[in-house]
């Protein structure tokens, strides 16, 4: 008797463990995603065409185009969309992976404002990616240059990583992260970038740019050449920051070089102030100059950021910049929107959409 009792103890207790694992198994388990439209493109660009006429008994260049300097874009539609969709421009070396899988294997931006109801485009700017056709013709050299990245996009320094980091020290997500990065096919552009940017919101309406480091200030230049630009989100712009002409500061020396800023005419500046605009910046960004190139240089294109966002605001403007660390979230690097505390990032950024309306 006594026996069968403690048989059914064990079996109640095995059950017990059963149920709150499966449970925990459906908390983790995501609703599946409703797509009703998605697709991709090519956007802007330009026709070269050599003079003659093309023999197809004996072709030559002559008489012959060749299509180049487009952007390309992946788009899902979600059931029930918001009202504007996110468009998603990466960073230097990037593409539209980058808004994905994030190296660790969890989903990224991409998918996570779909879930949020927001129409989605990812893109791959001019002379990279999916939109890899250039008119130029370039020698594209191998170099070893991981530990460079590791230190310039605040992951660790060289090999060692940060105490605190989010990101995830499996040896595969370095693997992963180290091939996401890609070579241009010419030389980078800014009126061709930000040309076929614009192309793109020309074609779709109104919309909510998303940006990331060397597509920031393309960024800044895209809504002025485009007022279809509603909002900008900008994750750690490295440089393009744009100042009316004779307010523009003076170039700030860090240990990995020089920052200087853009003057544009005042009616182009001012456009900036009619949208607003967000900046966010990680962690690992020193307060005072710091002999190590990696994280120093943030140190100025935050200064420059703020400088960037003063000048905004002083003529009506809508602009903030967010340094993680200063509200309590910490261990972010170059890249927070594919850190380990994705989830909460998207949240900062779907909170600040909510205030402003979209």
């Amino acid at each position: 008797m006594k026996n069968n009792i403690i048989k059914l103890l064990n079996l109640s207790v095995l059950l017990f463990v059963v149920s709150i694992t499966l449970n925990a198994q459906n908390v983790k388990k995501k609703n599946p995603l409703i797509i009703e439209e998605q697709g991709s493109f090519a956007i802007g660009g330009a026709v070269i065409t050599t003079p003659g006429t093309f023999d197809p008994k004996n072709p030559t260049s002559e008489g012959q185009t060749l299509h180049v300097d487009h952007a390309y874009a992946f788009y899902q539609i979600p059931k029930n969309p918001q009202k504007l969709p996110l468009v998603f421009w990466h960073g230097f070396g990037q593409t539209s992976r980058t808004w994905g899988t994030t190296p660790d294997g969890r989903e990224g931006f991409q998918s996570l404002f779909l879930r949020k109801g927001f129409s989605t485009y990812v893109i791959d700017q001019p002379r990279r990616g999916y939109g890899g056709r250039s008119n130029q013709s370039i020698t594209i050299n191998a170099k070893t240059d991981d530990q460079y990245w590791f230190t310039m996009f605040r992951i660790g320094i060289g090999s060692e990583y940060f105490p605190g980091v989010q990101f995830s020290k499996a040896p595969e997500t370095l693997n992963q992260f180290f091939r996401q990065t890609t070579p241009d096919v010419g030389s980078i552009d800014f009126n061709v970038n930000t040309d076929a940017v614009s192309e793109l919101f020309n074609k779709i309406g109104k919309g909510i740019l998303i940006t990331h480091s060397h597509s920031g200030g393309q960024g800044w230049t895209t809504a002025i050449k485009n007022p279809n630009i509603k909002a900008i989100v900008s994750y750690e712009p490295g440089s393009g920051f744009l100042f009316p002409q004779d307010e523009v500061p003076e170039p700030m020396q860090s240990a990995g070089g020089i920052l200087e800023a853009i003057g544009v005419p005042k009616e182009d500046f001012m456009k900036l102030t009619k949208i607003p605009i967000v900046i966010y910046y990680g962690d690992y960004i020193p307060a005072t100059p710091s002999d190590n190139y990696g994280t120093d240089n943030w140190r100025t294109r935050l200064t420059m950021a703020r400088l960037f966002v003063d000048a905004i605001n002083k003529y009506g403007g809508n602009a903030t910049v967010v340094h993680l660390p200063e509200i309590g979230i910490k261990g972010n690097t170059h890249f927070p929107f594919s850190d380990l505390n994705n989830i909460e990032i998207a949240y900062l950024m779907h909170k600040w959409l909510k205030e402003k309306g979209f």
